[in-house]
């Protein structure tokens, strides 16, 4: 006696088993596989999916990527985001350098120090009492005292600000802030590029997020060299007031930050290789020996 089952092929369809004698032929057909064969044989083997068609990963190289490589670009990324974070903390202060008078310049009660970064610059009133005693200089600018902070005018009007009687130079003041923003562009689009690498798992966009994320440190590294390089020329604008200088915690954030971006980026464009260079550089050895 038969026993009757139906079977669903992958679209939901329900297909009939051929009866018992037409077992092995299927109708219309002879010599060929009964109707359902098809959806038999995977319900058999395991390879049917019910419920929707399921995506599987596979490594073909520049297409999609294994789920060792999707956490090797995101452990990479967080590299990147690093040094990303630590750009925007280094932009968006003013304590990249400052100018600090001596002690005895304005009375024995009071000093004047000044602070600055891409922005905007500050100067602040401290107590000279606070002030280290073995310190020749007002300073540091953490020090608790009034200060006064405004952003630079050359972005709006094309002013020059003057501190302590010596004038900044308007063209490398713009030039690193012009530079800043666009190493902040490239930051933007490579990490653009690694999302839509992770969310379509496609492995070509690593070379243009690669690229991005080195351009963007350079550009943050020459941001700093032009910086100093603008500080130089302030310093050397007027000789009327002594003036010590010294660059402080927001240029080791952009300095860390480039190297970072940098790193970042490398390890991006290793990542995007059809081939592993540590295989290359160091061959296996052979599992006899």
């Amino acid at each position: 006696m038969w026993s009757t089952f139906f079977v669903t092929d992958e679209e939901g369809r329900t297909i009939s088993p051929a009866g018992p004698g037409a077992v092995g032929a299927p109708v219309g057909a002879p010599g060929g596989a009964p109707p359902g064969a098809g959806a038999l044989t995977g319900l058999m083997t395991g390879r049917t999916t019910f419920g929707g068609n399921k995506r599987r990963r596979t490594t073909s190289p520049g297409h999609t990527m294994s789920e060792a490589q999707e956490g090797k670009i995101k452990l990479a990324f967080f590299v990147a985001i690093v040094g990303v974070v630590l750009t925007v903390l280094g932009m968006g202060t003013e304590f990249w350098v400052e100018l600090s008078p001596p002690k005895s310049y304005y009375n024995n009660q009071t000093c004047l120090t000044a602070h600055y970064g891409l922005w905007k610059g500050c100067t602040k009133t401290l107590w000279v009492s606070d002030i280290d005693p073995e310190r020749e200089s007002c300073g540091p600018a953490e020090l608790p005292g009034e200060s006064n902070c405004t952003y630079f005018k050359f972005f709006t009007t094309g002013e020059n600000a003057v501190m302590f009687q010596k004038t900044t130079t308007k063209n490398l003041n713009v030039a690193a802030a012009m530079l800043a923003l666009f190493s902040l562009f490239l930051m933007v689009m490579g990490a653009i590029c690694i999302t839509m690498s992770l969310s379509k798992e496609i492995v070509f966009f690593l070379k243009p997020a690669s690229v991005c994320f080195i351009l963007s440190g350079l550009l943050v590294l020459v941001t700093l060299m032009v910086f100093h390089q603008s500080v130089l020329a302030l310093l050397a604008s007027d000789h009327t007031v002594p003036l010590h200088h010294e660059l402080s915690w927001s240029v080791s954030c952009i300095g860390c930050a480039g190297s970072v971006l940098i790193v970042g980026g490398i390890l991006f464009l290793l990542l995007a290789l059809p081939y592993s260079p540590w295989q290359r550089c160091l061959p296996q050895k052979d599992s006899s020996s």
